[in-house]
C-alpha cells in the first residue's frame, strides 16, 4: 500500500511514511471489509461515514507539517485511523466525534492499540476544542462549506489547518496558516469527503 499508493504518488516525508507503514489499517474497518483495507479508496465504517483512502490520509498528514512536540486537533474521529497516524508523529492528538457509536468504538481501538497520547471528545467538532487550544495543527476529515473561523482562532501563530472546502459533492483540500497578520491559504488539490455537520459546517437538515 505505502509503496504503490503513497510513495509512487510523490509523498516521501519520512515520518509520514513510517506512520503509514506502522498503523494496521485493517484494524480500523469491519471484519467484512478487512480484505479490502489496503485498497486505494475509502471504505464505509457505518453511520454514513467512511475511512479515507490511504493516499488522502497521507497527504493530509504531510500537509500539516508536524513536529514531534506538536499538539494536533482532529475534527471527525470516524474509525480513528487518521488519529492513529497523527499519534505516531505528534506529541498529542485531540480528536472530536459527533456520532456517539463511532466515538465509542474509536476510543476502544485506541485503548487496545495503546495510543495513550490520543484524547477523545464526544461533541460538535466544528466548534473545535477551546479548552485545550491553541493547537499547532488542526485537521478536518469532512467537507466544509467554508473555513470555520472558530477553528482558525484555535491555532497558534504559525499553526496549520488542513480542511476540505467546497459543495456537497466535491471539495478542494485547503491548508490555512495563521500568521500575525492574518491567514495564508493554499489549495492542495481536489478531493471528496462526506459532509462536515455542525454549527460551523453543514446543518443537520442538509445531511
Amino acid at each position: 500500500m505505502v509503496r504503490r499508493q503513497i510513495i509512487r504518488r510523490g509523498i516521501t516525508a519520512p515520518r509520514v511514511i513510517a506512520a503509514m507503514e506502522k498503523v494496521p489499517r485493517h484494524l480500523f474497518v469491519s471484519e467484512a471489509l478487512k480484505g479490502r483495507a489496503y485498497e486505494d479508496h475509502p471504505l464505509p465504517i457505518g453511520k454514513q461515514q467512511t475511512i479515507s483512502q490511504p493516499f488522502i490520509v497521507a497527504e493530509m498528514t504531510r500537509a500539516l507539517q508536524l513536529a514531534p512536540d506538536d499538539r494536533v486537533l482532529e475534527v471527525g474521529t470516524g474509525s480513528g485511523y487518521q488519529a492513529a497516524i497523527l499519534a505516531e508523529i505528534a506529541y498529542r492528538v485531540y480528536t472530536v466525534e459527533r456520532i456517539y457509536d463511532l466515538y465509542k468504538s474509536a476510543r476502544k481501538r485506541f485503548d487496545q492499540l495503546h495510543y495513550h497520547n490520543i484524547v477523545t471528545h464526544y461533541a460538535d467538532g466544528t466548534t473545535g476544542w477551546q479548552e485545550e487550544s491553541p493547537f499547532e495543527a488542526i485537521v478536518v476529515t469532512a467537507g466544509a462549506p467554508k473555513i470555520p473561523v472558530r477553528l482558525v482562532n484555535q491555532l497558534t501563530i504559525g499553526g496549520r489547518l488542513v480542511i476540505p472546502v467546497g459543495d456537497q459533492h466535491s471539495q478542494d483540500l485547503v491548508r490555512i496558516i495563521r500568521t500575525e497578520k492574518g491567514v495564508e491559504e493554499h489549495t492542495l488539490g481536489a478531493c471528496r469527503f462526506v459532509k462536515l455537520i455542525g454549527a460551523y459546517g453543514w446543518q443537520p437538515a442538509d445531511a
